[in-house]
């Protein structure tokens, strides 16, 4: 009885040894840095993964406009819909226990972030369900959202799950932009693409910027709000973040809710649009999901959503309510831990998420073929 006594003991004490509290910057305030060494992280390996980060800037061009036309030259009817914005330099930030432990560039200016914004409307879907806005991720759309725009015997399949996996095949037209033409694939003829049979919703994934924002626009009906408002009141404020950062919809993207004009935001800027945001309000909304939705002592983010987000989809190992994973797929980072996830855009902007180092890594503008490597690096750190 004695010896179980102590072991309970033992165990309380290692438990309350390598128990992590996080720290979480004020409003307004510096954000607290400490030395590496003071988590025993390896100083000399993290400044050669910031000297790497540096080192491999994106080699697109810094007038955005440029960059984007170029990089979907291939797309039909592509044009720039929404605004774009010149961007900086590489920057970018690491956290280790809600401490900057190291930081590179300029991290208050505010950058186009692309894809990255994908992972702030998921959250916004999330906290729909928090509120009971939307009952549950597997309901059909068209139960919720019936101006015809999931009408059809394909369309009305639709869950709220297949847009915020990428794999709802959902057809039709938006803002301009038709879902066939959104990104086709590199062979085949474009006949054999628009014409081709809609997949089965559930079945493929299909990274889509149409059905993105068809989803941010069912959101928008759902919340009877615009998005930007619905973030800034539910997350933004609550974790502090700056004045600075925008979510822009595309120039003509407008709708009527309870005879209000509002603007349906993209979930993405490969036509322009998106959020606009610094390194450290990203680093921010990292440290929030490290801590699964809580910021200080207030549940902004149920952790039951969270875990929804973050689990794999059927049609894609490395991809969930989007986020992506570093399951064993095609996108993993190999020798690092599969309980990664993280938010990627165009151009090499990333938050990745470290739950088991207890780290968040923010990057931008690095060349996203580099980014394994860079990860990499700052693992051998720890």
């Amino acid at each position: 009885m004695k010896l179980h006594f102590l072991a309970i003991i033992s165990l309380i004490a290692f438990t309350d040894l390598y128990a992590q509290e996080y720290y979480f910057p004020d409003l307004n305030a510096n954000w607290e840095q400490r030395a590496a060494k003071s988590f025993k992280i390896n100083d000399l390996s993290l400044q050669e993964a910031v000297a790497f980060a540096e080192a491999n800037e994106y080699s697109g061009s810094r007038d955005l406009r440029i960059a984007i036309l170029k990089g979907f030259e291939k797309e039909p009817f592509h044009k720039i819909l929404g605004p774009t914005k010149k961007r900086g330099g590489p920057a970018g930030m690491i956290l280790k226990n809600g401490y900057i432990v190291a930081q590179w560039g300029d991290t208050k200016r505010v950058d186009m972030t692309f894809s990255v914004t994908k992972s702030f409307l998921s959250t916004m879907a999330g906290l729909a369900e928090d509120e009971g806005l939307i009952t549950d991720t597997k309901d059909a759309v068209g139960d919720y959202i019936w101006d015809g725009t999931f009408d059809g015997a394909h369309n009305s399949k639709i869950t709220w799950e297949h847009l915020l996996q990428q794999n709802s095949a959902w057809s039709g037209e938006l803002w301009g932009g038709k879902d066939w033409a959104d990104r086709p694939p590199s062979k085949g003829g474009i006949d054999d693409w628009k014409l081709a049979t809609p997949k089965e919703p559930g079945t493929v994934m299909e990274y889509n910027d149409v059905r993105v924002n068809v989803l941010a626009y069912s959101l928008t009906h759902v919340w009877r709000k615009p998005m930007p408002l619905v973030l800034k009141e539910k997350i933004m404020d609550k974790i502090g973040a700056s004045s600075t950062w925008r979510w822009f919809g595309y120039d003509d993207a407008w709708t009527v809710i309870d005879g209000l004009k509002m603007k349906s935001v993209t979930g993405g800027g490969h036509s322009g649009a998106g959020i606009f945001i610094s390194a450290e309000d990203m680093a921010r909304f990292g440290l929030l999901f490290l801590n699964n939705g809580t910021w200080k002592n207030e549940r902004l983010i149920s952790d039951a959503w969270i875990k929804k987000a973050t689990t794999p989809s059927k049609p894609n190992v490395n991809y969930g309510y989007m986020w992506w994973l570093n399951k064993k797929g095609d996108r993993h980072w190999e020798g690092l831990s599969e309980n990664i996830y993280y938010a990627a855009g165009f151009g090499g902007n990333f938050i990745v998420i470290d739950k088991e180092n207890d780290v968040v890594v923010v990057t931008r503008w690095l060349e996203p073929s580099k980014i394994g490597e860079f990860m990499t690096k700052v693992n051998a750190a720890f």
